[in-house]
């Protein structure tokens, strides 16, 4: 059970943290989007919501006025880093569902059960995965399903998450699913799987209580 969540651990940090090449990026053909995954809209709406469900379980689990300012000023790009895990989610679906790869409710939980053991409780973990990983509770479950996903991804194709053959699979998903963003947040590198800030120096994010909105 230590070797799994040893592997959920480093496989969230991987799906947040992938890293960067320039690449084309989108147009204005797309008003209200801030990205297209496989001809379907993620809106900056929908963006902002979940921008402001992490805020939301930030300041409720820091109530001090001081703390929750500094965990703000840690994740000052956390509306580009959202944008990055909302996108890179569909493509590591793609990917998965192109294996023939599933994941059952009993399998979550079983993930679930055995990381609550290690954290020390349900309400341990879930504080974990806010701080280490920006996961509100409510999306904790989604997210177990994502590491789970990725697991037998891996497996399916002979390897783990941390090699090359693990990362072509979600790029060759990537080019199927013509990920366009909005160039605000950035563009998307179909080879790295991974979202690039665009040079636009116009362009600044601002965060605060009721969420991080990029501002031009």
């Amino acid at each position: 059970m230590h070797r799994r969540r040893r592997t959920a651990l480093l496989l969230t940090a991987a799906l947040t943290a992938a890293a960067p090449l320039l690449t084309a990026c989108g147009n204005d053909a797309r008003p209200g989007a801030a990205a297209v995954v496989g001809g379907q809209r993620i809106t900056v709406s929908q963006l902002e919501n979940r921008v402001n469900e992490i805020r939301a379980a930030q300041q409720a689990a820091v109530p001090d006025g001081a703390q929750y300012e500094q965990a703000i000023a840690r994740t000052g790009s956390l509306t580009r880093d959202t944008l990055h895990s909302m996108v890179l989610d569909r493509v590591l679906e793609r990917a998965a569902s192109d294996a023939g790869v599933t994941v059952t409710p009993k399998e979550i939980q079983g993930m679930r059960f055995g990381l609550e053991e290690q954290a020390g409780g349900a309400e341990a973990l879930e504080s974990a995965w806010l701080q280490q990983y920006g996961i509100p509770p409510e999306r904790l479950d989604g997210n177990l399903r994502l590491q789970l996903q990725a697991q037998k991804l891996a497996q399916r194709l002979g390897t783990d998450t941390s090699r090359p053959e693990f990362w072509q699979a979600l790029s060759e998903a990537s080019k199927k699913l013509d990920v366009d963003l909005n160039p605000r947040y950035g563009t998307w590198d179909d080879e790295k799987s991974s979202r690039v800030d665009a040079v636009t120096p116009w362009v600044r994010e601002v965060t605060g209580a009721a969420g991080a909105q990029p501002v031009a």
